[in-house]
């Protein structure tokens, strides 16, 4: 055998036990070795047949890191295309002419909404803002119980009620609730449609006066101003009736009724700064001011020495807002009450048995269905129906909210025709008023509540609700809805919208004394108005966004200025149409704001059940 080692070291395995290190000597590599030059045979072992093709590979050194020229050459073609796939889209994007989607128009409530909230502007008495957007229309009222002793600066401020110059702090009251409620559930659609600092505006307009109408800064209070201005049917002197002047031009004693007793308008009042107090929430020192107001009118609401409706007696209020009972606003202001501060005190309230028996809540009479100014009821039940479809309190509540949700039901039962508990006009109006005039304030509200319970069953997945044994589709209520507020807007057999200023054709003589006189530079006496009363020219003044008394119970109707039933429009009836318009309106989305409402009721934990009485043998 060859004995020759090329590679250094011994073929020889030692058997001997020589230690570690003796080893590792022996192992050691031989120097010698290393430097001997392989034959070629020994080559090919280790290396194989050489290819003559193969190129020899060039690398480039980067300092830290050696690679091949092709390697590096791909991947500084990957950067670029990389680069041109993620960079050329972009500046071609940024380069591109901009097509924006055009907004679709707005929908005929949104433009009938617009111009209803107009009319609030132009019912506006005391020092105008600059923008508030009706020219015609200028300051006025500024002596308003300037006599008064505890009114710092008198009672300048508000709105007028209708066609005259009167303010009515109970409607007023109302229409500041009823707006309130509206922002509270859709301010989405307000700001969509950019009318949600107006408003809010309005709004604020109306509550700083009425905390003008009583000691706001205490905790007790013993009288509440609820008037400025009064007229006599039939008068022979000079008052807000007997004269036809502008309100700039007023030149006759307004005299302010005071009221000790008002359980009604104390808890139409507390409801209004309520509301607006959750609307007002973003404004912490303002709410506050109103929530402070609010408990003080309440608690001399709740006086029992002081039960006496606010109109009885007093034949200059009696006349026009005459009410007829106060539990309806108790429950209504209780309610709002709750909402603004969370004090389970007025929820307690509010489900007390003896509220909703005083009111006659469950006796199914059918006019208590009807929303208005003086019955609050619906609105009442609706408002705490809210509760239970959304916060699900529990006992000791449940029940009587229960009984409020069924009658909710049953009021929305009531609006439809094939029941016949109302009548309805052959042009298809509901006639929530018994055929007497001016229908469309009560046909106005019923479309707001329906559609908004449409809303509230929506909102938590409930498809419909019972009438007796029949089920119906929450579609069927937001058709009811759309029906009744189409009719307003000129679906009708005058084919004539009854708002102002809204469609092709629409009331042009309203009976109302700063649209009817000129803005002419010429001061017009008490009856030197007259000659523009009894004119059968159009009024020279538009006042946008009115809607009118309405027609008669056969769907006809008399554009003349002097039957008011027909051509003059209120407050309390423009806030409901607002109120039916903004929820039926598809701009900012459908639905209804769940929590916002909300905000100052703590968590609720349903109190345990009493437990059973003792078994007796």
């Amino acid at each position: 055998m060859h004995s020759q080692n090329h590679w250094g070291g011994s073929f020889e395995i030692h058997a001997d036990s020589a230690t570690d290190d003796e080893r590792s000597r022996n192992m050691d590599m031989d120097r010698a070795a290393l430097s001997h030059q392989l034959d070629e045979t020994q080559q090919s072992w280790l290396l194989g047949p050489e290819d003559p093709n193969r190129r020899k590979r060039k690398y480039v050194d980067l300092g830290c890191v050696v690679c091949s020229r092709k390697a590096l050459k791909w991947t500084l073609w990957s950067v670029v295309i990389g680069a041109l796939v993620i960079v050329l889209p972009i500046v071609i994007v940024k380069t591109l002419p901009k097509h924006r989607t055009p907004t679709p128009p707005p929908d005929t409530y949104t433009i009938a909404l617009h111009r209803s909230l107009l009319f609030f502007n132009a019912q506006k008495s005391g020092r105008l803002p600059k923008n508030n957007g009706v020219s015609w229309r200028g300051d006025s009222g500024l002596t308003d119980g300037s006599a008064l002793t505890d009114v710092k600066g008198g009672l300048v401020g508000g709105y007028y009620d209708a066609g005259d110059n009167i303010k009515f702090h109970f409607p007023m009251a109302f229409s500041m609730t009823m707006l309130s409620w509206t922002v509270i559930e859709y301010s989405h659609k307000y700001k969509s449609i950019g009318e949600y600092n107006h408003v809010r505006d309005l709004i604020k307009w109306g509550t700083d006066y009425l905390l003008l109408t009583f000691n706001s800064s205490a905790s007790t209070i013993d009288h509440i101003y609820c008037q400025v201005g009064t007229a006599r049917n039939g008068s022979t002197t000079p008052d807000d009736h007997y004269c036809w002047q502008r309100p700039e031009d007023m030149s006759y004693p307004r005299p302010v009724e005071s009221v000790t007793s008002g359980p009604d308008l104390a808890g139409e009042m507390a409801a209004a700064l309520a509301a607006a107090s959750i609307v007002f929430q973003d404004d912490t020192t303002y709410s506050k001011k109103l929530v402070k107001g609010a408990e003080t009118l309440f608690k001399f609401a709740r006086d029992g020495g002081r039960r006496t409706p606010y109109s009885r007696g007093k034949p200059d209020i009696e006349l026009f807002y005459n009410s007829t009972g106060y539990y309806d606003e108790y429950m209504w202001g209780a309610a709002w009450m709750y909402y603004a501060t969370g004090n389970i005190s007025y929820l307690s309230l509010a489900t007390n048995p003896g509220i909703p028996k005083n009111s006659k809540a469950f006796m199914g009479i059918p006019d208590l269905s009807v929303l208005s100014w003086d019955n609050k009821l619906p609105a009442a039940q609706l408002l705490l129906t809210r509760m239970r479809i959304f916060l699900n309190p529990g006992y000791p509540y449940e029940d009587m909210l229960m009984s409020y949700h069924n009658v909710t039901g049953l009021n929305m039962c009531s609006y439809l025709h094939q029941f016949n508990v109302f009548n309805w006009t052959r042009g298809g109006m509901i006639q929530l008023n018994h055929g007497r005039p001016q229908p469309l304030q009560y046909v106005a509200n019923a479309a707001f509540l329906a559609s908004l319970f449409a809303d509230y069953l929506n909102a938590t997945g409930v498809p419909g609700w019972f009438c007796g044994p029949n089920y119906f589709s929450s579609d069927v209520l937001r058709r009811f809805a759309t029906s009744q507020v189409d009719y307003i807007l000129g679906a009708n057999p005058m084919k004539m919208s009854y708002v102002v200023g809204y469609g092709a054709k629409y009331p042009k003589h309203v009976h109302h004394r700063g649209a009817s006189i000129p803005k002419d530079g010429n001061k017009y006496s008490c009856t030197g108005g007259w000659k523009w009363r009894d004119a059968k020219t159009a009024n020279p003044n538009t006042i946008t966004g009115a809607m009118v008394g309405g027609p008669d119970r056969f769907d006809g109707f008399s554009d003349v200025r002097t039957n008011y039933n027909y051509t003059e429009p209120t407050m309390a009836g423009n806030a409901g149409l607002v109120a039916a318009l903004v929820s039926l309106t598809g701009s900012g989305g459908g639905g209804v704001d769940k929590n916002t409402i909300f905000s100052a009721v703590p968590p609720l934990y349903p109190a345990s059940a009493p437990p059973p009485p003792a078994w007796k043998p």
